[in-house]
């Protein structure tokens, strides 16, 4: 599973020219699962989402976690995050899983966040989204699960 996490000061997601989700501070997750996944992955993301300290301390270190600060989370699938373009110009998404297993393992992490109880706003699976956000910092981080074993 591979996770962008993005520290925003404000992201919002439209489907069609409608507003359908919408965050203030916190962190915006664009997130991709591919076939090797088991929910040993979801958990790591989840976790790694969860603990990440990327948000200022007093001192204006990055030293809290977006569950020290309260945040929003905004969770949205993006496949093309194992979009592979080394060779040729086209991306191949051949390490992209089937869109049923993403769509039951974008849920899973949803609904696990949700159960630590944080705010959690989404997406729209597998539609065509415009995505706003503020990059606040800018701070972008990757998440891979895979690099774990």
């Amino acid at each position: 599973m591979r996770a962008i996490v993005q520290k925003v000061k404000q992201a919002s997601v439209k489907v069609s020219d409608e507003l359908i989700s919408e965050i203030g501070q916190g962190l915006l997750v664009f997130v991709a699962v591919t076939d090797s996944d088991t929910e040993k992955d979801i958990d790591y993301i989840k976790k790694k989402i969860e603990k990440l300290r990327i948000f200022e301390d007093d001192q204006g270190k990055m030293n809290l976690s977006v569950e020290d600060e309260g945040g929003e989370l905004l969770i949205v699938s993006q496949f093309t995050l194992y979009g592979d373009a080394r060779k040729g110009n086209r991306p191949s998404f051949i390490n992209s899983s089937s869109a049923e297993k993403a769509e039951e393992y974008y849920e899973i992490l949803i609904q696990k966040l949700k159960d630590d109880g944080f705010d959690v706003k989404t997406g729209k699976f597998q539609t065509h989204m415009e995505v706003s956000l503020i990059n606040d910092g800018p701070v972008t981080i990757q998440l891979d699960s895979e690099r774990l074993y």
